[in-house]
C-alpha cells in the first residue's frame, strides 16, 4: 500500500490572499458591530425623546422661522395645541388600516388663529362613514390637540396618490393643499387626540388618538449577529494559521 502524503502548507502567496481577506472580512465585521451597537444608543434615544414628547403639555406650533431653523425631525410627534375654525369644505379622506379596521382617515384644513393654515387629521372613520354629514366638525372657534407628524410625500405602498380622482394613500400635505387651493400651509400635520379633535358634542366619528408609535429597535439583534460572525472570522483565521505554522514546522523538523 502506498503511504498517504502529509499535508503540505499553503504557498507563501495563497497565504498572503488569505490573510488579506480574512482582515478585511474582520475589519468589516467589526465596524458593522460597533455601527450597529452606535444605531442602538441613538435609537434608544430617539425613543425616550418621544415619550418626553408625547406626554408633555401641548405647546404653539412651530413658527415658520423655527421651523427652517431647526430640524424636522426635532419637531416630530411634538404635542400641539391650537385654538381656530375647521374648513370641512375642503376634507381630504386617506385611505387607512388602524386597530379599528380599514377606512380613512379624516384630513380637514384648520384656519389657526395665527393666522396659519394646518391640516389636521381629525382621526379614523370606517368605509362606510364616508359622507361628511356622518363625521361633521365644531363649526365655531374650537381648540384642538394633537401631535405634530411630518408629511407623507408620493402616496402609501405600491400606490400613488391620485388627486384627480380624489384617491389619498398617504397624507402628503403639499399634495393635498395644492389639489385644495389652499394656498401656503404649514409643512407638517397634526394627529388629533382623542378628546380634542373637533367632535361635536354626542358624536362619535372620527377617533382620533390612533397615532401608533412603533420603532423597530433590532439592532442589539444585529449587533450579536455581526459579532458572531467576526469571531467565527476571527477563529477560523487563527485556526489557519496554526495549522500552517504546525505544517511548516514539521517539514522543518523532517
Amino acid at each position: 500500500m502506498t503511504p498517504t502524503s502529509a499535508p503540505r502548507p499553503r504557498g507563501i502567496g495563497a497565504l498572503a490572499v488569505l490573510g488579506i481577506l480574512a482582515l478585511l472580512g474582520i475589519a468589516a465585521l467589526t465596524a458593522l458591530t460597533v455601527w450597529q451597537v452606535e444605531r442602538r444608543a441613538w435609537k434608544l434615544d430617539l425613543i425616550e425623546r418621544v415619550e418626553a414628547r408625547v406626554k408633555a403639555e401641548p405647546v404653539a406650533p412651530p413658527t415658520d422661522a423655527e421651523w427652517t431653523a431647526g430640524s424636522a425631525k426635532d419637531f416630530e410627534y411634538a404635542r400641539l395645541a391650537l385654538s381656530g375654525r375647521f374648513d370641512d369644505s375642503n376634507e381630504v379622506l386617506v385611505q387607512a388600516v388602524t386597530e379599528r379596521g380599514g377606512g380613512f382617515w379624516v384630513v380637514t384644513p384648520f384656519q389657526a388663529d395665527d393666522g396659519r393654515t394646518i391640516l389636521v387629521n381629525r382621526g379614523f372613520v370606517p368605509n362606510d362613514a364616508r359622507d361628511p354629514a356622518s363625521h361633521p366638525s365644531v363649526q365655531s372657534e374650537t381648540r384642538v390637540v394633537g401631535l405634530l407628524r411630518l408629511s407623507e410625500p408620493k402616496g402609501g405602498f405600491l400606490r400613488s396618490n391620485d388627486p384627480a380622482a380624489g384617491r389619498w394613500y398617504s397624507r402628503d400635505v403639499e399634495a393635498i393643499a395644492s389639489s385644495r387651493n389652499l394656498g401656503p400651509v404649514a409643512p407638517f400635520f397634526i394627529d388629533a387626540e382623542l378628546r380634542a379633535n373637533g367632535v361635536p358634542p354626542g358624536a362619535d366619528l372620527p377617533v382620533g388618538g390612533l397615532t401608533v408609535l412603533r420603532f423597530n429597535n433590532n439592532h442589539l439583534v444585529y449587533a450579536l449577529t455581526w459579532l458572531t460572525l467576526d469571531i467565527m472570522l476571527i477563529s477560523a483565521t487563527v485556526f489557519v494559521a496554526r495549522r500552517e505554522w504546525r505544517l511548516r514546522r514539521a517539514r522543518r523538523a523532517a
